[in-house]
């Protein structure tokens, strides 16, 4: 307890409800990553929401806010796990998801994600000039929290999760309301097609991406559809003589899509190397730097529970690792502790670099697919450098080489944990820098939230495999595989693993990928020659994902600029009043776009529990008795009315 004269700060109400909020917003993002390969940060919706809520429980203290958001973040951060596991049901080596396993190895990789962070803090965050932009955002919302609140907050993140949920429920649970336009022509045998998804969460994920990413997806859209597609139909043959629609999104599937996978691997493995001299540079700072400083705001977790909690991961990841290939492989011992040191070693290592990262950049913006694709062909050789020496069972190279497949994913997934953990962990520990916080007491609020968030993720997993299924893995025969959740990171990964293990790669698409990722790369610095800039891994994904994502995600993107461009027009015409302005409108717009994915992601889940106690996944369809055509029609038109909504109230002064 704290004492009369010390503000609350760890309270038993605040891990209380920031759980309740990371119930929220780690079912979003897995929700959110599995439909588009994207999550949105947590940190700033969760602010807000602990404000008012504290708030109405009488006595909320901005430090106290500051633990909720913490919590929250973690837990919203962990849910990246959703780009690994399941690809091991699309490997065909899961038909659900384990509880005690998925929940065991996310919590056991986030906690290495807070604890490898720790030593980082002083030189990355308190003695370091790195900006931190969605850290300084956050501490300056729960500052402007703790003088006057921020109700139009609130109601902006409220009233966007109510109209994107009426939506989405009229769209994804009573199909009165179509989910997207497909539009397909062709030019001799060659198809050209145009989709875009009706969804409130893309539109809410382009605002927070800006201009410059979702130029970026757009581009590699035109890439994919405009000339890849195109092209290639226009050459191969079609021997199965699909329609021109279904013969397009064959090409794309098979062909196309692996030059996206390529472009991403050169895209990320560039990003890396860019930052690479900071990273070396801030830990060189961290080794050099004393650590005897003891002031009640730069006290970390003791020596003793670092140790302690070091040791703990360490075994629950050996206990789950031999639970997973024991029963189908004898002679584990020596693969399980090359897997746990990996972990660690090759943790710590992109803990210190998505730390740095996420420092220049923002956690949002690090290239998080990037390390996880460098970890999945780490993985995969380190299984094949052990094989080589005689120290892998006989069962992990049977069968197609499906275990060893599964078991670097798996793998993998407990250091995609560590890795969105650390890239979000110091941005949080940056906000607590700014408003006072003290380091320990947030460090336990941040395992915190990695326990509550790895108890929610299996369930939630589960409840969206069994309504949705995956693109290429249904549960259930005579599923719609339309509404199918395109798991993009699963399924390349898996694409990574298995080729690798069996030389099944398309070579020549992915080469073509990589080649075409040297040529983004060199436009992206000749551009920044020009003070203008073309993301790399922004054009690769583009092409990688579905176009109906990055078609949508682009236009909520040029929403967003063309708002700002209006608002700084207004500002310019009333500079009296500019900085009113400028505080109010913009969290409002970012308040209204995080309702938009919280709103259509829960809904999501929510159809996902009642398809499940049904066993249908149209148990609420009215879309039969409705002419045809309608749905088309009534869902563009509401559509373009939830973006105009969208628009009038970003601009609507307060």
């Amino acid at each position: 307890m704290a004492s009369p004269n010390t503000p609350r700060e760890l309270t038993f109400r605040g891990l209380i409800l920031g759980a309740l909020i990371t119930i929220v917003f780690t079912a979003s993002n897995v929700y959110l990553g599995l439909r588009i390969g994207l999550t949105f940060a947590s940190s700033i919706p969760a602010a807000v929401i602990s404000m008012a809520v504290l708030r109405l429980m009488g006595g909320g203290t901005l430090l106290e806010n500051n633990m909720v958001q913490s919590q929250a973040s973690a837990a919203g951060t962990l849910s990246c796990v959703f780009a690994t596991f399941p690809g091991l049901i699309i490997a065909g080596f899961w038909t659900h998801f384990p509880f005690w396993q998925t929940a065991a190895l996310s919590f056991a990789g986030g906690v290495l994600g807070v604890l490898f962070t720790i030593p980082l803090r002083r030189a990355l965050v308190t003695q370091s000039s790195l900006p931190y932009p969605e850290g300084v955002a956050a501490a300056e919302i729960l500052r402007a929290g703790a003088d006057k609140g921020n109700q139009r907050g609130l109601k902006a993140l409220i009233s966007g999760s109510i109209l994107a949920s009426l939506f989405s429920f009229c769209s994804s649970g009573l199909r009165l309301l179509s989910d997207g336009l497909s539009l397909t022509t062709t030019a001799g045998s060659a198809v050209f097609q145009l989709t875009a998804a009706f969804s409130p969460a893309l539109i809410g994920a382009g605002y927070l991406v800006g201009l410059t990413g979702g130029l970026a997806m757009l581009a590699g859209c035109i890439l994919a559809w405009g000339i890849g597609v195109p092209w290639l139909t226009g050459i191969l043959p079609n021997p199965q003589h699909l329609p021109a629609a279904q013969f397009a999104q064959d090409v794309w599937l098979h062909k196309v899509r692996f030059v996206g996978a390529g472009a991403i691997a050169v895209a990320s493995l560039w990003t890396l190397i860019e930052l690479m001299p900071p990273v070396l540079r801030g830990i060189r700072t961290m080794l050099q730097r004393s650590t005897g400083l003891t002031a009640t705001t730069d006290k970390d977790l003791s020596a003793r529970a670092m140790g302690v909690l070091l040791l703990f991961s360490t075994l629950l990841l050996a206990v789950f690792f031999t639970a997973f290939l024991s029963p189908v492989a004898h002679g584990v011992g020596p693969v399980v502790m090359a897997a746990v040191l990996f972990c660690i070693v090759f943790g710590f290592i992109m803990a210190a670099a998505c730390g740095y990262m996420a420092g220049i950049v923002g956690s949002s913006s690090s290239p998080i697919s990037g390390i996880i694709i460098i970890g999945a062909v780490l993985c995969a050789l380190m299984i094949l450098a052990l094989e080589a020496l005689g120290l892998t069972p006989d069962a992990m190279m049977a069968d197609g080489q499906k275990l060893a497949t599964a078991f670097t994913i798996l793998l993998l997934s407990a250091i995609t944990a560590t890795v969105a953990i650390s890239n979000d962990n110091l941005q949080d520990l940056k906000t607590g820098q700014l408003v006072g916080a003290t380091p320990w007491k947030q460090e336990v609020a941040l395992i915190a939230g990695c326990l509550v968030g790895a108890a929610v993720i299996p369930p939630v997993l589960n409840l969206l495999y069994q309504a949705y299924g995956f693109s290429g893995a249904m549960p259930r025969p005579g599923m719609d595989p339309s509404h199918a959740l395109s798991a993009p990171q699963p399924a390349l990964i898996t694409l990574i693993a298995k080729g690798i293990f069996t030389h099944s790669l398309d070579w020549n698409m992915l080469s073509a990928g990589m080649a075409l990722g040297v040529g983004l790369v060199a436009l992206d610095l000749f551009l920044r020659c020009r003070s203008l800039a073309l993301p790399p891994l922004g054009v690769a994904v583009g092409l990688y994902l579905p176009a109906s994502v990055s078609l949508t995600l682009a236009g909520g993107a040029m929403l967003g600029w063309a708002l700002k461009r209006v608002r700084h027009t207004r500002n310019k015409k009333a500079a009296n009043t500019a900085e009113h302005t400028a505080q109010e409108d913009g969290p409002i717009g970012t308040m209204l776009a995080s309702g938009f994915i919280v709103g259509e992601s829960l809904t999501g889940v929510l159809l996902a529990v009642l398809s499940g106690a049904t066993g249908q996944d149209n148990a609420f369809s009215i879309a039969s008795w409705l002419p045809v055509g309608l749905p088309n029609i009534l869902g563009a038109v509401a559509f373009a009315a939830l973006c105009w909504t969208f628009a009038r109230r970003t601009l609507q002064p307060s």
